[in-house]
């Protein structure tokens, strides 16, 4: 098997195939569920059964994954919280973004949509899985009514509620992908060395009111090539914290059989792309997207696996966390220069 050197006098790096979960429970719909009756719950509970389900796909199949977990999933009761929740909080101007609103129970049993210590533990103990931040509380860096100080000391309270609970995270998620430029450097200094970043292409850039037409682009870009295939070249990683662009996002399955095959073969024809160039593909989702329907979505992301596998066998593809990508990156950029 060959490795496609992507610049001259870089050292030799295999294609790699890329898994971050954005793990957050309520918060993946904090702005819609507000009650505890809301046709939503029992989807979002469903992501607790789609966890440990997705856990032995990654068992079985040896796949690297980098869940990027909400600070309060860490936390065991409310007092934990209490104690590391960042005295400064943002003031966003729309009050439904703010989740220190939210009424919170007192544990995991009596609260399992704002507790997850339990399946956290369960993640950090299967191999190959990476614990990742996805800030303390779901921040919002576009939003109007957050500052600078505001996200800093979130990061400062992510960090320190997930080393409680065990863990060092060195990789950052931002939800919805909102990524600043002026907050790199608050990212850094929190201690997170890598973050998922946006794929620099049309329409994918995140903003805090997102235009009709992005939307749409997106989602009819994740049936149809619109976009192109969104493989990333070892040698365009940058930054300090490193840019990890994301590749794409696994859709849901709605029920259409031809619909849902195009999406699959969108996935996979980017994957296989990626693999014949060497390059990096980086496939992201919530758990609480496969909290519906669960054994079908189980099933295509098997698929993808599968798929992910002949690649292996093909082009040397290798499954990745983030984390490991920063760590080859490291190991290439200050490895002697061949030439």
């Amino acid at each position: 098997m060959t490795y496609i050197a992507r610049a001259e006098g870089e050292p030799m790096r295999p294609p790699a195939f890329v898994i971050s979960l954005d793990f957050e429970l309520h918060w993946g719909m904090s702005d819609i569920v507000t009650t505890p009756d809301h046709p939503y719950v029992r989807h979002l509970l469903g992501a607790r059964r789609a966890v440990p389900a997705m856990l032995d796909l990654f068992r079985e199949r040896h796949i690297r994954a980098t869940w990027a977990t909400v600070g309060y999933l860490f936390a065991e009761n409310r007092e934990t919280l209490r104690r590391f929740s960042p005295a400064r909080r943002p003031h966003y101007t729309n009050p439904v973004l703010d989740n220190y609103r939210l009424t919170i129970g007192d544990d995991e049993a009596s609260d399992p949509l704002h507790y997850a210590r339990s399946l956290v533990d369960l993640i950090a103990k299967t191999p190959g899985q990476e614990i990742a931040s996805h800030t303390f509380s779901h921040y919002y860096c576009h939003e109007e009514g957050q500052t600078p100080e505001d996200f800093k000391a979130d990061l400062v309270a992510a960090m320190a509620i997930a080393k409680h609970a065990g863990h060092q995270p060195g990789s950052l998620v931002l939800p919805r992908n909102q990524v600043d430029e002026a907050y790199l450097a608050s990212i850094r200094e929190a201690g997170f060395h890598c973050y998922r970043g946006n794929p620099q292409r049309a329409g994918f850039s995140r903003h805090h009111r997102d235009a009709t037409w992005r939307r749409a682009l997106r989602l009819l870009d994740s049936y149809i090539d619109l976009t192109g295939h969104h493989g990333i070249q070892w040698h365009n990683l940058k930054g300090d914290p490193l840019d990890i662009p994301a590749s794409m996002f696994l859709r849901p399955r709605r029920g259409l059989p031809h619909l849902d095959a195009m999406r699959l073969r969108r996935i996979k024809n980017a994957m296989r792309r990626a693999a014949k160039r060497g390059e990096i593909f980086h496939l992201w989702w919530h758990p609480h997207n496969m909290g519906d329907d669960t054994d079908a979505n189980l099933r295509d992301l098997a698929a993808i696996i599968g798929c992910f596998q002949s690649l292996s066998i093909e082009y040397g593809m290798r499954s990745m966390s983030m984390g490991d990508v920063l760590m080859r990156h490291e190991q290439a950029t200050t490895a002697p220069s061949t030439t």
